[in-house]
């Protein structure tokens, strides 16, 4: 698709991590063939029933421009949310970058938590116990494996 704007002034390299159960952080490059005073804007729609909404806390870089937002309070709500970067200069009309990104695959999982060891070395065995790491999203156990290291020492 042709869009309105100069070429090379969409940005670039646009990233989004989602971490401690609720905050999102997303980047991006300035386009290479921006104008020095362009400026840009993030919109986000979470899931249909949601109204577009521009990002509220911005990430600027040493020259005052937008490189990035944080999120608080993020729930997945839907399989994919919708991304939306345009920008604004006096020079010239900056095309716009759009994505579509699964929330479930951005997310990075806290560790399980209260982790319990007891260990009976008349019956030489132990019990480990722990509680599945908080996701944002659900309460299924049934998506977890995990993976137990013992290094004996």
């Amino acid at each position: 698709p042709v869009f309105a704007g100069l070429n090379g002034s969409a940005i670039e390299n646009f990233s989004c991590v989602i971490y401690n159960i609720s905050l999102m952080k997303c980047t991006w490059q300035a386009g290479r063939d921006a104008p020095g005073d362009t400026q840009y804007f993030l919109y986000w729609q979470n899931s249909r029933d949601n109204d577009v909404m521009e990002c509220e806390l911005y990430i600027k870089d040493e020259n005052g421009r937008n490189t990035g937002c944080r999120f608080q309070n993020v729930m997945i709500k839907t399989e994919r949310a919708y991304f939306l970067v345009n920008g604004s200069s006096k020079d010239s009309p900056i095309q716009f970058y759009d994505e579509y990104i699964g929330l479930y695959k951005i997310e990075k999982l806290m560790p399980p938590s209260n982790i319990t060891v007891n260990c009976d070395e008349m019956k030489n065995d132990c019990t480990i116990q722990w509680q599945r790491p908080q996701i944002s999203h659900s309460n299924k156990d049934k998506c977890f494996k995990y993976e137990i290291n013992i290094k004996y020492k």
